[in-house]
């Protein structure tokens, strides 16, 4: 067995409306990664196509920030955010 991935992030708030994450980092994450969102209810996995801090776009983030992220499914607080590689 491979390694176990660690989360590199927590969603913090979601906003149904428009179908974004907010979400804490704890690591690196850019656009054009996968990730895997897992939690309770949820468990998705989904290309990072779209990044927002205070309303600017980015290109990647880093730990300790609080990013915006477009998700493709219905997320909720406390989901975790893992890399995903397809292989």
């Amino acid at each position: 067995m491979g390694e176990e991935l660690q989360p590199i992030g927590e969603v913090t708030h979601y906003f149904n409306r428009i179908g974004v994450a907010v979400i804490h980092l704890w690591d690196h994450l850019a656009i054009g990664d996968w990730v895997q969102i897992y939690g309770g209810m949820t468990n998705f996995i989904q290309q990072v196509e779209s990044m927002q801090i205070e309303h600017e776009p980015i290109d990647e983030a880093f730990a300790d920030q609080e990013i915006a992220l477009q998700v493709i499914d219905r997320v909720q607080k406390g989901d975790w955010i893992y890399p995903y590689v397809i292989e």
